[in-house]
């Protein structure tokens, strides 16, 4: 079972509670857990320690409130604060020098005589109905979304925060616009019988309190450590060569990710002195013009406005040493002579290697018509072996059909005399007919008893009919 403050699994083997466990002393293990660089040092002497300490509350919730009772406080302690109506319990997140900047970052100053002011250590009393609380509002924010729907309210209730003391519920909802949710107060507050407080948080606070996984499959960085937000544009992608695709470009709160700023400076750095996009160059054969770069490999591809077709890959100091010729109204032949001619793979064969002059076609859609490839030597082999296996099949059986034909043809002639000419100028013009009798052995090697008469047959039938007749 984990801690409901921190992100601590308390287990049978583990012998720490949650009060050492909760905020800055499992470094790493809670959402925006904080190290305190500066807890060993000294102060100079006659400095009095700082009295104000950082509390968090649930999930990014941070408020800083004055120690005026001087408790020896530490990162870590759970603690009762003073809030509006009652008292509410969190757990103190950092102490010291490092609150003064922190409040300074902030805007808040800690001369302010309103601050509000830690009253104890939590108490064993305090911290079990501050658990009452919080097992309760998974259930409460069931509750209230139903309400919500019943009355048809266009809002999103994502998250509910019930005070320590147990007497007042922060609903936490996302919307479009405004929205009239007088109703609904007075349902919930008949529901709960809590104090009701209604507050509006942006897409992106509401990602950061849920929490999730990105797209990267990391923790959202606006629920680990990022605890500011600045604004995102379209600018971003542009300067960093992406595409304008909103469904990648988008987090899981619906916006911008916030990773895109990451490495704007970087890119626009390295893009300080790189030609403009939009300028042109003029040679003899043409205008040219930019349609694509590589920031960090220091790349340009230029292609002719008559024949967009082809791309022609040049380096920035070669575009820089064009762009200045032209200023002076002079121009060069072709692009051909600056350009970087690709790598090509070793492996291609001397077929082909006539392809490598040729000036890189990147975006070509004829990038993919190579000439096919010759079938292998062992292929070939294997087809020529075949074919003469095959001739010298057709050619004995031609023979044993021409053997056949003519043992017919004598056995006809010595019965038909007078026609033996016709039957064999027959056989001539046919003379790979497949005979309709063949010679067959038994097992004791001798003819077929049936073999003469099918030769009969077969002999009256070609006998030709008289004309007369």
């Amino acid at each position: 079972m984990s801690c409901n403050t921190c992100t601590f699994n308390h287990t049978k083997d583990s012998h720490n509670n949650c009060s050492t466990n909760c905020g800055a002393r499992s470094f790493g293990s809670v959402k925006l857990s904080v190290f305190d660089w500066l807890a060993n040092t000294q102060l100079p002497g006659g400095q009095e320690f700082f009295d104000c300490v950082e509390v968090r509350f649930k999930n990014s919730r941070k408020e800083y409130f004055r120690n005026t009772e001087k408790l020896p406080l530490q990162m870590g302690d759970v603690v009762a604060t003073e809030a509006s109506s009652g008292h509410d319990i969190g757990v103190v997140s950092l102490t010291g020098e490092l609150v003064r900047s922190q409040m300074k970052k902030r805007r808040i100053s800690w001369e302010n005589e309103g601050l509000p002011r830690v009253y104890r250590k939590a108490n064993q009393h305090d911290i079990d109905v501050w658990q009452q609380s919080r097992d309760k509002e998974i259930e409460v924010q069931k509750q209230s979304r139903e309400l919500a729907i019943a009355l048809g309210l266009e809002m999103k209730i994502s998250d509910v925060e019930f005070q320590g003391d147990g007497s007042k519920a922060t609903f936490y909802y996302t919307a479009e616009g405004r929205v009239d949710f007088r109703q609904l107060i007075k349902d919930m507050a008949r529901a709960f019988s809590v104090r009701i407080e209604m507050r509006q948080i942006g897409f992106r606070q509401e990602a950061a309190r849920l929490g999730g996984i990105g797209s990267c499959g990391r923790e959202l960085c606006c629920a680990t450590w990022l605890t500011d937000f600045r604004s995102v544009s379209t600018s971003a992608a542009r300067y960093q060569q992406l595409s304008l695709n909103p469904q990648k470009l988008a987090g899981q709160c619906g916006k911008l990710k916030c990773c895109l700023n990451f490495e704007l400076d970087t890119y626009l750095d390295a893009l300080q002195d790189f030609p403009k996009t939009d300028t042109k160059i003029h040679t003899e054969r043409g205008t040219a013009s930019c349609q694509k770069v590589d920031i960090f490999k220091r790349l340009m591809w230029f292609t002719y406005d008559e024949n967009p077709m082809t791309w022609y890959k040049l380096s920035v100091d070669s575009v820089k040493e064009i762009i200045a010729l032209n200023k002076n109204n002079e121009r060069i032949e072709e692009l051909e002579e600056y350009a970087i001619v690709s790598d090509l793979p070793s492996h291609r064969s001397s077929a082909n290697s006539d392809m490598e002059l040729l000036p890189i076609e990147e975006d070509s859609i004829t990038r993919f018509d190579t000439p096919k490839r010759k079938k292998n030597k062992r292929n070939n082999k294997k087809d020529n072996k075949g074919g003469q296996k095959n001739a010298k099949s057709a050619q004995s059986n031609n023979n044993n059909s021409s053997k056949q034909l003519k043992s017919q043809s004598n056995q006809g002639a010595k019965k038909n005399n007078n026609n033996a000419e016709v039957t064999n100028e027959k056989q001539v013009q046919k003379p790979q007919a497949k005979p309709k009798n063949t010679h067959y052995t038994n097992g004791n090697n001798k003819k077929n008893p049936n073999y003469k008469n099918k030769q009969k047959v077969n002999n009256n039938d070609n006998t030709p009919k008289d004309e007369n007749s």
